[in-house]
């Protein structure tokens, strides 16, 4: 089911790039040229989205030797999942979060950042790797950084459109865009990409979370390393590419009621509330 609604709300993106590109370049040919846009940044984001991803946050690769405790940790994990072993990084900050990136399990990487390997227990941050892992496993690393390219694509023709009105100015020539469609896609088109983006990573959250319980057998130390992390996402945001925020295991607005109507997580009192509904349902759970 959830892939079936993933799909579905990509679906939606596509065409409502599609449709702003018929509003704001004009006619058919805009439609085209949207339709060209969807293929070329579903295709890019197939092969780069990994790269692009860790770039933004500076990541950096390790080996075993350079970081034996995480490496064993991610390849005991992954061996557990039966997953490839994902490529290892860390993020040079302060800031705790982490992320997993990557097309397909085969072509897959880890990135923790300094901060929440020091704040982190080791079962706490066990938690956090096999969240990370579920993700690959569900192929949602490839679907969130699909999401997040169409829709900064929108965002950005959206933002074409309000140039254009503003040098246009009231000039009638029929071969320009609509001025009405124009205008609605200035205001709704932006809004709706980040509601359809927000909806895709929000069931995925649940699901990386119910599958990082079952994986290690301890939904409970998840639930504390999300309190953990939350408290440090507000205090040091980790910086980056606001597009790939979804990516994130939490980001700043988790716990705040206004600004998580906005944000691409569910809020962390509502993980945590599932993962202690799991610890009943886990046989020999602890």
């Amino acid at each position: 089911m959830n892939q079936i609604k993933t799909a579905a709300l990509l679906g939606l993106l596509s065409a409502l790039l599609i449709t702003v590109s018929y509003w704001v370049i004009g006619g058919s040919g805009g439609a085209i040229i949207g339709i060209g846009l969807a293929a070329a940044m579903n295709l890019g984001s197939w092969f780069y989205s990994d790269k692009i991803a860790l770039a933004a946050y500076g990541a950096v690769p390790v080996t075993a030797s350079q970081a034996p405790g995480l490496y064993t940790m991610v390849e005991r994990l992954a061996q557990r999942a039966n997953l490839p072993m994902p490529g290892v990084y860390i993020i040079p900050t302060q800031s705790a979060n982490a992320f997993a990136t990557g097309r397909d399990p085969e072509h897959a990487a880890v990135a923790v950042t300094e901060g929440i390997m020091n704040i982190l227990s080791e079962d706490e941050l066990e938690g956090v790797i096999a969240h990370e892992l579920s993700h690959i496993n569900n192929r949602d690393t490839l679907t969130q950084a699909v999401a997040a390219t169409v829709a900064g694509a929108i965002s950005w023709l959206a933002q074409m459109a309000s140039y254009s009105m503003w040098f246009s100015g009231g000039r009638d020539d029929r071969n320009s865009p609509n001025p009405v469609g124009l205008l609605l896609t200035i205001i709704l088109a932006p809004v709706a990409a980040s509601v359809i983006q927000l909806a895709i990573s929000r069931t995925r959250e649940f699901s990386a979370d119910a599958g990082a319980a079952r994986l290690t057998g301890n939904p409970r130390a998840l639930a504390r390393a999300l309190q953990r992390l939350e408290s440090g996402a507000r205090q040091m945001p980790l910086d980056g590419n606001p597009a790939f925020a979804p990516l994130l295991i939490v980001n700043s607005s988790a716990g705040d009621w206004f600004r998580s109507l906005f944000s691409t997580h569910p809020t962390t009192e509502s993980r945590i509330k599932n993962l202690m509904k799991l610890e009943q349902e886990l046989p020999g759970s602890y």
